[in-house]
């Protein structure tokens, strides 16, 4: 009887299957992701993840070529079973399964570097939790205008690349936000090439407080739908009321979303302006699924 081991984790309510496959030899193809992804027929998630070493993947190999220390490569695909660049909440589940499973050491004061379509990202532990070095981002700019049932008129939107593609909406209050249906996706025109996330943000009443600007946000994920959380969602929000705010902002931002509080901080490096994602992650379960689920899974993968 054919068998895939998994590993069931979450980061502030996103929430992830993950499959250990060091030397590449399995092959996710879309539709069984979705199916393993599926809530009600397989074993549920926002997305999913495949821990593969750099070495047996394409992309991988590019990468590690410039970075030797990034010997896991995260693969991963949204719940629909499209590929994606990255995904923040999932560095941090991606970054707690490998610590748990013995895949990869992260002491205290240690960096794990792990990669990603969206390039390079980079660990460390933060408490009970994980801060990832986001990289540089983006400012797309150029107003879209995004459509959402029961919020009237269409409202301008801020795009914003931080290793993948967002739009950020400025709503006027949080009963607002709250009356948002995001079942279906927003439709954002001009419509980006590659579609992109939607985050929904609103400022509490005091936007900053001691030095950390405090903000609520709503998500809609591109291949998932809405989701209690979005890592890169959260970073963007940030970033785009930092922009909107002007001369003054602070660099830090505590961001609530539906699932927990994030953290996000923008600081130099290098010379050059990075984003910083905080947050928890912890390992909800481990199980084997059988039979038609993993049979996909048994021909080698394309290099």
């Amino acid at each position: 009887m054919t068998q895939l081991a998994f590993t069931k984790a979450q980061a502030t309510g996103n929430d992830f299957v993950l499959v250990s496959d060091p030397d590449g030899e399995l092959e996710l193809g879309p539709q069984r992701v979705a199916r393993l992804c599926d809530r009600n027929f397989g074993v549920g998630g926002d997305g999913l993840i495949r821990a593969v070493r750099s070495a047996h993947l394409a992309e991988g190999r590019e990468l590690q070529a410039a970075n030797p220390g990034a010997e896991w490569f995260m693969d991963y695909r949204n719940g629909d079973g499209s590929i994606a660049e990255m995904c923040g909440n999932g560095v941090r589940a991606f970054a707690r399964f490998l610590t748990e499973t013995g895949l990869a050491t992260l002491a205290a004061g240690e960096r794990l570097e792990i990669g990603t379509r969206a390039g390079l990202r980079i660990v460390e532990r933060e408490g009970d939790g994980f801060r990832v070095d986001m990289g540089p981002w983006r400012l797309e700019g150029g107003e879209p205008l995004v459509t959402v049932p029961h919020i009237g008129v269409s409202r301008p939107g801020l795009g914003i690349d931080v290793g993948n593609p967002h739009v950020v909406v400025a709503l006027s209050s949080e009963e607002e936000l709250d009356r948002l249906e995001l079942f279906h996706a927003p439709l954002i025109e001009p419509a980006p090439e590659l579609g992109a996330n939607v985050e929904f943000v609103v400022p509490h009443d005091q936007l900053v407080q001691d030095g950390v600007g405090h903000i609520r946000m709503r998500v809609h994920e591109r291949g998932v739908g809405e989701t209690l959380s979005c890592g890169t969602g959260a970073v963007a929000s940030a970033l785009a009321v930092r922009s909107w705010a002007g001369a003054g902002a602070p660099d830090v931002w505590s961001v609530r979303v539906p699932g927990g509080v994030l953290e996000v901080t923008v600081a130099p490096v290098d010379g050059v302006e990075h984003v910083f994602l905080s947050g928890p992650a912890e390992i909800a379960f481990t199980g084997v699924v059988e039979d038609d689920l993993a049979t996909e899974l048994a021909a080698p993968a394309a290099l």
